[in-house]
């Protein structure tokens, strides 16, 4: 397990453009028959893929956590972004096609991923956060998520918004999770941005072509910098920074945040004037 300590607002502002990458760009997801894991102290947030191509894979804890098994004080949403696959929690399937959403809940202690077809893997993006108290495992389809619809064609940042584990959706201590679906000819996600001062978020990429990207921005509104991320690599968004975005292509994007509330709407709004 990666270990990463963000910077404060202070030091982003003098970095280089290689040193934002390194600390707050994930690039290591999603290597096949592998469990990648990055834990970062803001929230005390992980990320992690599950790629089982030739084998099934099983999650442990790590030294990092000091825990008998990775849930035993944590909750885990996992999207799928590949192809079919299955979970097995404590002895209980359950079959996740592509944007199906999994909650694994405190106290859950055996976790195996599996894909149905081993050269179409299953592709599992894990968020995990520290819990406080126990609540059920949960499967959500795609058509049990609550969909927002926001923006429009003028402004380029037509997009639905799918919420998965929320307090009207699948409960959860602190994990709200979801993914957005940017619409054909929008490139924007998230404009004109936010801060979330209450919350961390982390943003992972996905269904874009190789040689395409999405140019995503954060900093403080009046010293933005900017990230090209590439399919399926992930953002470390501290609570200080905005988090925005415009792609070369389409694509869509998992969602996640934790910290002091669930309240989606939760957010300090900045005008395209205060940007720089």
């Amino acid at each position: 397990m990666e270990v990463r300590y963000s910077p404060d607002p202070v030091r982003f502002s003098r970095m280089t453009n290689q040193e934002i990458r390194d600390n707050f760009l994930v690039e290591t997801l999603f290597k096949p028959n592998t469990i990648e894991m990055v834990y970062s102290d803001v929230d005390r947030a992980i990320l992690g893929s599950a790629v089982p191509a030739e084998k099934s894979l099983t999650l442990s804890t790590a030294d990092e956590l000091r825990a008998e098994f990775f849930c035993k004080r944590r909750e885990l949403g996992v999207l799928n972004v590949g192809g079919e696959g299955a979970i097995d929690v404590d002895g209980q399937s359950f079959d996740l096609k592509k944007l199906e959403c999994l909650y694994i809940g405190r106290g859950s202690r055996e976790i195996t991923f599996s894909s149905q077809n081993g050269s179409e893997p299953a592709c599992f993006y894990l968020l995990s956060y520290p819990a406080h108290k126990e609540y059920p495992v949960k499967h959500a389809k795609i058509e049990d998520a609550l969909q927002v619809h926001l923006g429009s064609k003028d402004t380029c940042n037509e997009r639905t918004i799918y919420k998965y584990i929320h307090p009207d959706g699948i409960e959860s201590c602190q994990l709200v999770m979801g993914f957005t679906e940017i619409a054909k000819g929008s490139v924007w996600n998230t404009m004109p941005p936010h801060l979330h001062p209450r919350r961390m978020e982390a943003y992972m990429y996905f269904d874009m072509s190789e040689e395409n990207r999405v140019f995503h921005f954060m900093g403080k509104p009046d010293e933005m910098r900017h990230i090209a991320a590439a399919d399926k690599q992930a953002i470390i968004s501290p609570s200080w920074s905005i988090h925005s975005g415009a792609g070369t292509s389409g694509y869509r994007f998992c969602w996640g945040m934790g910290g002091e509330n669930q309240d989606f709407n939760d957010m300090d709004h900045s005008g395209i004037e205060d940007f720089k």
